[in-house]
This record gives structure tokens, sequence and C-alpha cells, in this order.
């Protein structure tokens, strides 16, 4: 066996035993979410009202800047990245940065689809319209459940490390995406239990559509020969 391929195999196995446990991990998140959000209304409210107001009012009044300008990445990253990869492969001729960059765009448009529809559907009010003292530093319009932000950053992440399952992609990733989830408690217009369900929206998506993917590629290759 070639060293290279000895050394790669590894990798790449411990690569999706870790996003099979993130997605698990996810999955289960998100339906405790939906549980105490709908069976203990009252007290899950209570928490998530508490934990916001520790990170607002409490907030290092001088990363507000920085919060804001990570905040701002979340849309213009998450729909650019795919664009910017579709063309740099298109430039060099590379089949194989398109079909990523098909599979990462397919896995932010999902988790955005899917974003709007539960907004709309469960049309939560905003926690500073709820709660008058929490400061509103960024802007926040639609409904509050689930974070738009953060399900888009965390669906970019997600599928940028599965599609380039390296330490070095999946470490800086994850750490935006959970970065623009805290700043949009941090700036006061989502409650903790918004983030949770966007980070498990967004992961959950872009496994989803890496499962997909790979399946429809497998029929692809099989009808090839």
């Amino acid at each position: 066996m070639n060293i290279a391929t000895t050394s790669y195999f590894p990798s790449q196995l411990l690569s999706k035993i870790a996003f099979r446990k993130v997605s698990t991990t996810c999955l289960f998140s998100l339906i405790l979410l939906f549980n105490v959000l709908h069976i203990q209304p009252v007290q899950s409210q209570n928490v998530d009202i508490d934990l916001l107001r520790d990170i607002n009012l409490h907030r290092n009044k001088s990363l507000d800047g920085t919060l804001k300008a990570i905040t701002n990445t979340a849309v213009p990253f998450t729909f650019g990245a795919p664009v910017v990869m579709y063309g740099i492969g298109l430039i060099e001729g590379d089949s194989a940065i398109k079909q990523k960059a098909i599979y990462i765009g397919a896995s932010v448009i999902s988790s955005a689809v899917l974003t709007t529809i539960l907004k709309k559907a469960v049309n939560r009010p905003r926690p500073f319209v709820t709660y008058p003292d929490i400061e509103k530093l960024s802007d926040g319009g639609s409904g509050s459940f689930p974070s738009g932000h953060t399900s888009s950053a965390f669906s970019l992440a997600t599928s940028l490390s599965l599609a380039y399952p390296k330490w070095y992609v999946i470490a800086p990733s994850l750490v935006w995406a959970g970065a623009v989830g805290y700043s949009r408690m941090d700036l006061g217009v989502h409650y903790p239990s918004d983030v949770l369900a966007g980070a498990a929206l967004g992961a959950g998506s872009a496994w989803l559509c890496y499962i997909v993917n790979k399946k429809l590629n497998v029929r692809k290759h099989k009808h090839a020969h």
C-alpha cells in the first residue's frame, strides 16, 4: 500500500466519524430544543432570557465593533464562497472544485429555505421586542427562531469541512461559525435557543446534502460504467 494512501486513510476515517457524531448531536439538540420549547415554554423562556441578559447586558462593550463586523460576514461569506469556488473551478477547468461548489451552494440554500419556513411557522418575537432592557446593536427584523445568520454560518462551515476534511479548514470554519452565533446573542437580536437551533439546522442541512450528493455520485459512476 502507498504511504500517502496509508496516512490519508486514517485522516479521512477520523473526519467521517467526527462528523457523524456532530450530525447526530445536532439532530438530538434540535429535537430536544423543540421539546423543551413546547412542553415547558415558561421555564425555557426564563432560562433563555436569563442567559441572554448575562451575555448582552454584561458584555465587553469594547468588542461591540468586532462582533458587529463578525455578524456582518455571515451572509456575504455564506453565499459568496460557493460562487467564488465555482468561478475558480471554471477558470482552472477543475470539475472536482465545481462539484464541491455546487454541493456547498445546495447546502446553504437548503439551510436558508428551511430557516425561512421555520421563522414564519414559529413567528417568535425578537428578544428586544419582548424585553425592552435588551440592547439591540444589530439588524433583526424577521422572526427570531431560528437564527438565520447562525444557520447560514454553520451550513457553510460544515459543508466546507466535509468537502475539505482537513484540520486547517475545519478549525477556522467552526470557530468563525461559532463566533457568528455568539455575536447574535451579544448584539441582542437572538435568544440562545435561536442560535442553538440555527447551528443544528445549518450543520444538519450540510450533512444531509452531503449524503444525498454522495449517493448521486455513486449512481452516476455506476451508470457511467
